[in-house]
Parts: structure tokens; sequence; C-alpha cells
């Protein structure tokens, strides 16, 4: 996903204790998230994050709290705004399981379906980008910011309106 802010953890290396991780990234991995996020800037990025590893079920528990101050364009005034995110987040990663094997998996559309690890490894800053990438806008604007279309449209009370029937009627004549 980035290059700079990569914090991977190996399954096999995992016991049955919770293991939590604080990750700030500097400026270069905050240069980095801002390409990911596709966002004007970041200005901090911070997350606490926990695993539990139940190696009877092979399954991993991931949660925390990502906070991230972010600079944002809005799509009204194309002025930047900054916002505060802040995202918890809780995770199933089933250690064992396939895509095929979750795809046969009989479930509901309510159902939590666990996530997959590949390669016998997570990245616990992807994770944390994505809770961040979740909790943006996809059309940002300012607090208070509201478009005002009325200028766009065309007044319809001033305008005379034609019968849609009227054309029917020339016909039939």
């Amino acid at each position: 996903m980035q290059k700079n802010f990569s914090y991977p953890v190996k399954i096999d290396e995992l016991n049955q204790n919770t293991y939590r991780y604080k990750l700030k990234p500097d400026t270069d991995e905050l240069e980095d998230i801002r390409q990911v996020l596709q966002v004007e800037d970041v200005k901090s990025f911070s997350a606490e994050v926990a695993l539990k590893f139940n190696k009877k079920e092979n399954m991993l528990r991931v949660w925390g709290t990502v906070s991230a101050l972010i600079v944002l364009q809005s799509v009204i005034s194309l002025e930047n705004f900054e916002k505060s995110v802040s995202a918890p987040f809780e995770l199933w990663f089933d250690t064992k399981a396939t895509y095929k094997d979750i795809k046969e998996m009989e479930q509901g559309i309510n159902d939590d379906v666990p996530d997959i690890v590949e390669n016998g490894e997570i990245n616990l800053a992807d994770i944390c980008i994505e809770q961040i990438a979740l909790c943006l806008d996809d059309y940002p604007r300012a607090e208070g910011e509201v478009f005002d279309f009325s200028d766009y449209v065309k007044n319809e009370s001033s305008e005379v309106r034609e019968n849609p029937f009227a054309i029917l009627e020339k016909l039939k004549k």
C-alpha cells in the first residue's frame, strides 16, 4: 500500500498474550499517508493498537483507536480546512482461512466475516490508515458550509408551465 509507514506483525511469532503497540509516523511517513489518503496534508497521526491471538481457534483480534489531523479541500469553497478524526475499531482475522474458505462459508447479510491473513502477517500501519480513510467524507466541506443551489436552478414559479397534454390535443385536431 505505502512504502515508508509500515508495521508488519508475523502471526507465527505471536503467543496467547495481549500485545500493545503505539504507532507514531515521522514527517516522511506522514507524507506517505497523505498520498495514500489523497488529501491536502496530514498534520498528525497516531494509533494505539492491541492484538490478542487465540491459537486454538486460529483467530486474531485487533482493536484500538486511530487519531489524525487532516487538511482537506472543501468541495464548496475550494478552501483548505482542518478536520480532526478519531476512529475506534475492532477487527478479527482468521489466520488459517483462505479466500476460498471465506467465500464458501454460509453467512447472512449481517454476519461478521473475518479478514484473511496474507503471507503469514498483517500490517498494523495499513489497518490504521484504512480506519482513518473510512471516516473521511467523499465530498468534504468545512463545518457550517452549505451549498446554495438556488442560483443554479430555474425558478419554476416564475415561468409558465405548458400543459403536457396540450401537444396531444394539437395532434387530435
